[in-house]
C-alpha cells in the first residue's frame, strides 16, 4: 500500500507524521470518507465541498486547491492499482506545539490512504442488522456543529462500543431531547405507509452525501421524504428501515431494542433502493484512469 503524505508517496510501513501534529494531540482537523467504484470516484465534488466546509467552520485554510487535491486523490488511487474501494482523506491542523493554540501550526496535512473496504459483510444487507439505542446522546449542535466532519470522533466511538458490548451491529444515538439524531456512523430512514421519514441535521446527524443521494432516488419513484423530529416510537412502529452512509452504502435495519421492525426482514423498497444506489455507483462518478 502506498500513502500519500504532504505531496509525496510513502510505504505503509514508512508513512508516519508527527507526534506534535494537532490532528494526533487534539483531533484538530477535518476529514471525509470516499467510495470509488469501477474505475469511478463516486460523489468526489461533493465530498470535496464538503471537506472545504468543514475546515472553513474551524479556521483551517486548506493546503492544497481544490483541483490539486482531486489529483492526488486520484493519484493515490492509481499508485495502489484499485478500481474499487475507500480513500480515507484528512487534513489536519498540522505540526505545532503543546499548547491548545492551532496559532502555532505553520501549516497544515494532508493524508490520504486508498485501500479496500467491507464495512458489512454482504449476507447483513440480504437479512439486515440489529440495532440497539445507546445511553451516550449526541453531542449538542450547539457544542459542536454535527455538519462537521472532525477528526475526534469520540462520542460516536463511546456509543459504538455500546453497542459492540450489546452485540449489535450499529447503535442509534439520541440528542439531549431524546429525539433520533442518527446512528454512530450513519444516518437512518424509516418507511411508514410509503412515506420516507429521517432526522432533520438540526437534531444532531451529520449531512450525509449518500443520504441526499437517497432523496436524489425517492424522487425518481416519487416518494415522499419529510424531516420531522423523530424518537424512538417512530423506529419501533415503521414499515421499513435503513440506514445510509458512505462506507455502509444502504443497509436493512430489521430489528430496534430488540422489537422487529415492519416483519422482521429487509423490506422491498429498501432493495429498491439498494438496486438503484448500485446503479448509480457503477455508472457515474469522476474517472480514476485516462
Amino acid at each position: 500500500m502506498k500513502i500519500y503524505i504532504d505531496g509525496a508517496f510513502y510505504a505503509e510501513a514508512d508513512a508516519k507524521i508527527s507526534v506534535f501534529d494537532h490532528g494526533l494531540l487534539y483531533g484538530d482537523g477535518v476529514f471525509e470518507g470516499i467510495r470509488f467504484y469501477n474505475g469511478r470516484v463516486f460523489k468526489l465534488e461533493e465530498h470535496l465541498d464538503r471537506l472545504w466546509d468543514s475546515g472553513r467552520a474551524i479556521a483551517l485554510t486548506m493546503p492544497l486547491s481544490k483541483e490539486k487535491m482531486t489529483e492526488a486523490l486520484l493519484e493515490t488511487i492509481r499508485q495502489n492499482e484499485l478500481r474499487d474501494g475507500y480513500v480515507r482523506l484528512l487534513v489536519t491542523r498540522g505540526i505545532g506545539n503543546l499548547g491548545l493554540s492551532p496559532d502555532r501550526c505553520k501549516r497544515a496535512s494532508v493524508i490520504i490512504i486508498a485501500a479496500n473496504i467491507a464495512l458489512y459483510p454482504e449476507e447483513l444487507y440480504r437479512n439486515g442488522l440489529d440495532v440497539v439505542t445507546c445511553a451516550t446522546r449526541r453531542v449538542s449542535p450547539a457544542a459542536l456543529s454535527p455538519a462537521i466532519k472532525s477528526l475526534n470522533y469520540l462520542n460516536n466511538i463511546l456509543a459504538k462500543i455500546e453497542a459492540n458490548q450489546a452485540g449489535a451491529g450499529e447503535g442509534l444515538m439520541l440528542n439531549e431531547q431524546g429525539h433520533v439524531a442518527e446512528c454512530t456512523g450513519d444516518n437512518i430512514f424509516v418507511l411508514k405507509r410509503g412515506h420516507l421519514i429521517t432526522p432533520p441535521i438540526s437534531a444532531g446527524g451529520l449531512r450525509g452525501i449518500t443520504r441526499e443521494v437517497v432523496f436524489q432516488i425517492a424522487g425518481e419513484f416519487g416518494i415522499k421524504v419529510t424531516e420531522p423530529e423523530m424518537t424512538r416510537y417512530d423506529i419501533y412502529t415503521a414499515d421499513e428501515c435503513f440506514l445510509t452512509g458512505t462506507a455502509a452504502e444502504i443497509i436493512p435495519v430489521v430489528k430496534l431494542d430488540q422489537r422487529p421492525i415492519g416483519d422482521g426482514k429487509p423490506g422491498p423498497v429498501t432493495a429498491r433502493f439498494i438496486a438503484r444506489f448500485r446503479e448509480l455507483t457503477q455508472a457515474t462518478g469522476t474517472p480514476i484512469y485516462p
